[in-house]
């Protein structure tokens, strides 16, 4: 019986934030929900990211160097070019693209809102081709355009205000039981959202990275070339503990939608896959409040 109530409060607590704000993501059309305002997001990106690259060994390989922010702008201005031709131009204009080379053994690579793009030099040997290292890139664009890192901001307010909701629920029970009802929705919101949505988004991006890199000229068939040199020839396919899809499942999602990339590059509208709802809500800046008004706090990094 405890237990249900718990789960039922902290159910309630998820969903007493109503969806403020929301918006389809370009190319693959999924509605999402974003109540903080870009020009919020993207001054605080752009101070992370000088922040980080102030300090951070940059490659000193320039050929490299020139070979990631080659493939990197390449894909960014095919990016812009689709936003102008489906009637988005606004929103090509608050990217402001940078793509730097790190050293570092770790095979990783990130992106901050507004195109702020990290490679690091230990992901390089899994791309063989320029072909494959536009996947990483398109992948991470993707992350950019779909603006995944907002959505992450936008679930954590969420979170903060159903464990407010939950703190004023269990307040005139013991102890114990807030105790319990405290970590019922630490867990759960981490498990069943946070998690979950990182590897939705992971998904997404491998999906729209696949257009960026058809309309970019690059050989889209390649991602899973890609992934399998990431693999090693190691299975495994269990995820639910990671915020990142597992290899397998990545390849299998990414043969799925190839078919549909030859399709729309086939098309003489190059429309959308999954068509955009005409009409998005938005929010104004005087509609939300970011927690503690403090940059670190915000989670604006989305890994590969």
């Amino acid at each position: 019986m405890k237990r249900n109530k718990i789960h039922h409060l902290l159910l309630g607590a998820l969903l007493s934030v109503g969806v403020t704000a929301c918006s389809a993501v370009p190319l693959s059309g999924r509605q999402q929900m974003n109540v903080v305002p870009d020009s919020e997001v993207l001054a605080m990106s752009a101070q992370q990211y000088r922040d980080f690259i102030s300090r951070a060994p940059l490659s000193q390989n320039q050929q490299q160097t020139q070979r990631v922010r080659t493939v990197g702008q390449r894909i960014a201005a095919a990016t812009e070019q689709y936003l102008v031709r489906s009637g988005l131009g606004q929103e090509a204009k608050k990217f402001a693209w940078e793509f730097n080379l790190v050293q570092s053994k770790s095979i990783n690579a990130w992106c901050m809102p507004g195109g702020k793009i990290v490679v690091y030099e230990g992901i390089l040997p899994y791309c063989k081709t320029d072909d494959e290292l536009a996947t990483v890139m398109a992948h991470e664009v993707a992350h950019a355009l779909a603006k995944h890192a907002n959505e992450r901001m936008s679930q954590q307010l969420m979170q903060r205000t159903g464990a407010q909701v939950l703190g004023s629920v269990l307040s005139g029970s013991s102890v114990g039981a807030q105790v319990a009802g405290g970590l019922a929705y630490s867990v759960g919101s981490k498990v069943l959202f946070e998690l979950p949505y990182s590897r939705q988004h992971e998904f997404e991006a491998d999906k729209i990275g696949l257009y960026l890199m058809a309309m970019a000229g690059y050989d889209y068939n390649q991602a899973a070339t890609f992934w399998t040199n990431m693999a090693g020839g190691r299975s495994g396919n269990s995820d639910f503990l990671s915020t990142h899809p597992a290899n397998a499942k990545r390849i299998e999602a990414i043969n799925a939608e190839i078919p549909k990339v030859q399709r729309f590059m086939g098309s003489d509208t190059k429309a959308a896959p999954n068509p955009v709802p005409k009409r998005n809500r938005a929010v104004t800046k005087e509609q939300v409040e970011i927690p503690g008004n403090n940059s670190r706090e915000v989670p604006l990094k989305t890994h590969y």
